[in-house]
């Protein structure tokens, strides 16, 4: 098999409309990247998946969708602003800044942000001379710092003197716990249940790179199961298994996916896992945390605000502060992984092709129709007939009529449509057997067979 490397889902991702540099036209800006029209279907298809699987098939799940802005405590309580920081070096020859625990990793030492910069210096200072500016060569760097990834805003400062600054949410699950007792209050849910939501976040990511996998703006998909405390253990495990599960669902292979539990804890956290993806160039890497966080956002929130947060057993009137569990995954990095699983090269009668084998609940384009000949105006009608009637049920379908079939075949497999359906003149009766059926042909064999026009809304279902 025809290696899948960054390039190729690069090149693919821009020549079919699925993801472009943002602000392009003046020369891009680091780690910030727009979905194309290709690229939003895929990326709304998966959020669909995801909800569905995360609020309509389970009980006790409620969806949420919280204003960007919040409080400024808001990240006084969470520790983003003390603790929210990456370890920073400076190239002393070019200015260039590294990412310490990053670069420590590359050489095979283990290291994390969440170590103090006195522990970190001294890793590094250790492994000077293993560690090249990615720029200019050089190995002459500054000490480390942390460097807060926070965002500031001026929003509702009209005196410009940023006593009080507003910040960009660094993380989207914080609005979830705001509005934790707003939901007690109104839904009267039964412990456990879970709040979800999708959400953006804003990271000043020292150095933005490998496509979607680090960006400064991302959307995270994000549940909290609130749990009764000490009662954590069976449904942690159930929440990462439905997890492992909705990945395989969707036709990401096993063979690249695996499981990582972090080594070093903060400080409230019972157990944390991630799932790993094998991405292209970067090997196994984050793609989804699982994380047992036990009482520590809530009761961080209750000192903060001076709020009870205590949920009150209707039948027990006991009162404590729920357990929380959580599910968090980058949806850049979700996209990512399903676009290189999904990437492949193979010879079809004798060509070599690329083409996205997708799952057809995200294919961007559910079918294409075309008509054998655009200059043959009875086949145009007929082909369009049978275009409106299946967008009426299936709005993302295609009409593709440039250029021959065979090309049109290719341009179809390289966005993931699953199925093409081809009007041709047995369509009009020519082989009275064969009247009113149309050509299939299968995105991944090729393979083609004659249905009824009929048939195809089931078909697409």
């Amino acid at each position: 098999m025809t290696e899948v490397t960054m390039e190729k889902i690069i090149s693919l991702c821009k020549r079919r409309g699925f993801i472009f540099q943002g602000s392009e036209i003046y020369g891009g800006l680091a780690g910030i990247y727009d979905f194309g029209p290709r690229g939003v279907e895929l990326l709304n298809n998966l959020k669909r998946e995801w909800w569905k699987a995360n609020v309509y098939d389970q009980e006790n799940a409620y969806g949420l969708d919280t204003g960007m802005f919040k409080h400024p405590r808001t990240w006084e309580a969470s520790g983003h602003i003390g603790g929210f920081s990456d370890p920073l070096a400076e190239c002393r020859n070019c200015n260039t800044r590294i990412r310490v625990d990053k670069a420590l990793a590359e050489i095979g030492v283990n290291a994390d942000e969440k170590m103090f910069e006195e522990d970190i210096n001294t890793l590094f200072d250790q492994n000077r001379d293993k560690i090249k500016c990615p720029t200019c060569g050089k190995k002459d760097f500054s000490p480390v710092r942390k460097f807060n990834l926070l965002v500031k805003s001026n929003l509702g400062d009209f005196t410009g003197e940023n006593i009080e600054p507003v910040y960009l949410p660094g993380e989207a699950c914080q609005g979830i716990y705001l509005d934790y007792k707003n939901i007690v209050d109104s839904m009267n849910p039964k412990i456990p249940f879970s709040v979800v939501q999708i959400g953006k976040a804003f990271r000043n990511e020292i150095s933005p790179r490998n496509f979607l996998f680090r960006t400064r703006e991302l959307e995270q998909a994000d549940t909290q199961t609130f749990v009764r405390p000490h009662e954590n253990k069976e449904m942690y495990e159930a929440i990462k298994q439905n997890r492992w599960n909705w990945y395989l669902s969707l036709g990401i292979r096993e063979k690249n996916l695996r499981w990582k539990q972090h080594e070093r804890l903060v400080f409230y956290a019972a157990d944390a896992w991630d799932i790993e993806y094998n991405f292209p160039a970067l090997g196994f890497d984050e793609m989804e945390g699982v994380h047992d966080r036990t009482d520590y956002d809530l009761t961080q929130h209750q000192k903060f605000s001076g709020v009870d947060l205590r949920y009150i057993d209707q039948e027990t009137g006991e009162k404590y502060i729920p357990w929380i569990l959580e599910t968090s995954v980058g949806m850049g990095r979700m996209f990512m992984a399903f676009m290189s699983d999904a990437y492949r090269e193979d010879n079809l009668g004798g060509e070599m092709r690329v083409y996205l084998a997708l799952h057809p609940a995200l294919a961007p384009v559910k079918a294409a129709v075309f008509p054998l000949l655009k200059n043959k105006p009875e086949l145009v009608e007929k082909a369009r007939e049978v275009y409106l009637m299946l967008k009426k049920t299936t709005p993302q379908i295609m009409w593709d009529d440039n250029g021959n079939i065979g090309k049109r075949y290719r341009r179809q497999d390289e966005i993931g449509t699953p199925v093409c359906i081809t009007i041709d003149f047995d369509t009009l009766g020519e082989n009275p057997d064969l009247k009113d059926t149309v050509t299939v042909r299968d995105r991944d064999t090729g393979e083609q067979k004659r249905v009824t026009i009929s048939e195809l809304p089931m078909m697409l279902g």
